[in-house]
């Protein structure tokens, strides 16, 4: 499980095909902390780690078709910079909100606009079950816990503070690029029970 709150950013070093996976080799400042078989968040998608490099701070995580089918690591090069969060210790602090690592779609950045001391960026998703926000409630972007606002069935707002956006890929996001989302796991329940 995670919450949403970024550790770090990597950085994409090497991209390599094998077969119908993915391997992606990630620099990071806690690779040489990290374990084979460890579970990492990368721009919100919980990816294994198969090798580390400790001399090298890289690690390597795999992504099968599936995972390249449904989230927008087929656009991942290298020099791309993604969001890293380990999973949450048993007794570190719960700062974010339940996350888990498993991107329900994709969306694409509509706008981003400048308020002069942070930005609002305006996402568009395809609507569908369980893709479903509400205002003041929690949204899941490129691995991210925020707060979104002007909810609809199709898309939101989120505001991004100076510290967030210093400190995550939100920084590269240009309008008319793709990314991760993962819905709250408590309204998605909501929506099955309900018959949504």
């Amino acid at each position: 499980m995670f919450t949403g709150i970024i550790e770090a950013l990597g950085t994409i070093v090497a991209v390599e095909n094998q077969g119908s996976n993915r391997h992606f080799t990630v620099a990071s400042p806690f690779a040489v902390e990290l374990k084979i078989d460890q579970s990492v968040a990368h721009d919100g998608v919980c990816l294994t780690v198969v090798a580390v490099d400790a001399a090298a701070g890289t690690h390597v995580v795999t992504a099968i078709d599936e995972t390249m089918r449904v989230t927008n690591l087929s656009q991942w090069e290298p020099g791309r910079h993604v969001n890293l969060e380990r999973c949450l210790a048993s007794n570190g602090r719960f700062d974010g909100h339940i996350v888990q690592g498993h991107v329900d779609a994709t969306a694409t950045c509509l706008s981003v606009t400048d308020q002069a001391g942070s930005w609002l960026f305006r996402f568009g998703h395809a609507p569908g079950p369980g893709r479903l926000t509400v205002e003041k409630g929690s949204i899941c972007v490129n691995g991210t816990s925020l707060t979104c606002f002007e909810s609809t069935d199709e898309g939101f707002t989120v505001a991004i503070i100076p510290y967030t956006y210093e400190h995550t890929s939100f920084q590269q996001l240009k309008a008319g690029e793709t990314v991760n989302l993962e819905f709250d796991i408590v309204g998605k329940y909501v929506a099955r029970l309900l018959g949504r």
